[in-house]
């Protein structure tokens, strides 16, 4: 068992499940992506760039893409508590995929960007 598996098999069930699903849209659109722990929580790196991170907490879960994402879809992240670089949602309203993907291209050119 990886770190990952251990980290998301201590959770519950429910909140085990979104956390795959959110693992499963990242590792299908950017299969090469480094997947680690860091900072105590399951991140993934592109290009040795962090990517993006998510985790499960008493009362909601996050995924940390960083501020640019959360900048160009503000509008369509309007019913989520967001931060400068989190997005925080809860089992009654998880993420939709559309989002999640929207996100992760999103951080993709960011990170292509950075390395031209």
């Amino acid at each position: 068992m990886n770190e990952v598996d251990k980290y998301l098999s201590d959770l519950g069930s429910e909140e085990k499940t979104e956390l795959q699903r959110i693992r499963k849209v990242v590792i299908d659109m950017v299969p090469d992506a480094e997947e680690m722990i860091s900072y105590g929580m399951p991140i993934f790196k592109y290009h040795k760039k962090y990517l993006i991170g998510y985790s499960a907490f008493k009362n909601h879960m996050s995924i940390f893409p960083g501020s640019g994402p959360i900048d160009s879809l503000k509008s369509e992240l309007k019913d989520y508590k967001v931060s400068k670089g989190t997005i925080q949602f809860t089992l009654d309203k998880p993420i939709p995929e559309e989002i999640i993907r929207k996100i992760i291209k999103h951080r993709i050119r960011e990170i292509d960007d950075e390395n031209k």
